[in-house]
């Protein structure tokens, strides 16, 4: 059986993906886990989705607002928000934020292109 790679990554070296006019975002994953850096300007909205994936969101600065089934949630700076699979949620920029997000198992609808709900007008 093969030793896996160790890898050492750099944000500063990770292409910034726009996602919208709004939302920014850079990816690094692993076979089983995903980890991002989130950039949203205030008023940015993700909207109301689900997934397979368990999230962990981490607010390094500014604050967001989460509606998880009906209550509002707001998730500040040095706080973490778990969100567990298949649970919908949305969030919308309080502030200019800078957030980290962890998924497991990896969101491959991120790295396919196929997370239309980013840009789904409802």
């Amino acid at each position: 059986m093969p030793t896996p790679s160790v890898r050492l990554y750099r944000w500063d070296e990770i292409a910034l993906e726009k996602v919208t006019e709004m939302i920014s975002r850079k990816i690094i994953t692993g076979e089983r886990e995903m980890v991002t850096q989130i950039y949203l300007k205030r008023g940015a909205l993700v909207p109301m989705h689900s997934h397979e994936s368990e999230q962990m969101t981490y607010v390094l600065q500014g604050g967001l607002r989460f509606v998880i089934n009906g209550e509002e949630i707001t998730v500040r700076e040095g706080e973490v928000l778990h969100i567990p699979s298949w649970v919908p949620h949305q969030a919308e920029a309080i502030d200019d934020t800078f957030e980290m997000d962890i998924f497991s198992p990896i969101r491959h609808d991120w790295l396919d292109g196929t997370d239309s709900y980013f840009h789904d007008k409802k």
